[in-house]
């Protein structure tokens, strides 16, 4: 038996008849076509399908839709159009922060978030707080260059 569940994804209101035990990683990717969302451990270990619940991380893998009466969720796709996120991306192609790519939206994610929270952020913090997104290809060397580089770039840019 479906579930009627409203709730906001990237600024649009959606109504929408959900299976109870739908994960919102599969929601979003199956029945709203927004791909970024990466399913990777489905156990809420890697990261890779962190996605913003009210405007804190989490993991999609984990939340289940009709749980989520209300709340406002943002994807990837939903940060296009950030600054943040803008320079985050740029940084992340120039620096060299991916490589297979299947990690980057949930690193994008909570790089954002990271970036939003401490602005003025040291490589050894960075580290410490991106650990809880998992990369099995990059070695987190271009990773962490691209975070700490996206931080000094929007550090000088503030107040231009």
């Amino acid at each position: 038996m479906n579930v009627k569940v409203e709730l906001t994804i990237n600024d649009r209101k959606v109504v929408a008849d959900v299976e109870p035990r739908t994960h919102l990683a599969d929601f979003l990717r199956e029945h709203l076509r927004l791909t970024a969302t990466h399913l990777g451990c489905e156990h809420g270990v890697c990261g890779a399908c962190t996605v913003l619940i009210d405007g804190a991380p989490a993991r999609a893998c984990i939340a289940l839709t009709v749980a989520l009466e209300g709340a406002d969720v943002k994807t990837l796709e939903g940060l296009a159009d950030d600054r943040r996120m803008r320079v985050l991306k740029t940084s992340f192609h120039e620096r060299h922060g991916l490589q297979c790519g299947f990690c980057t939206p949930g690193m994008l994610i909570s790089a954002w978030d990271l970036l939003r929270r401490k602005p003025d952020i040291s490589e050894r913090q960075i580290r410490q707080e991106m650990s809880g997104n998992i990369c099995r290809c990059t070695g987190y060397q271009g990773i962490v260059r691209s975070i700490k580089h996206a931080a000094d770039t929007l550090q000088s840019s503030v107040g231009v």
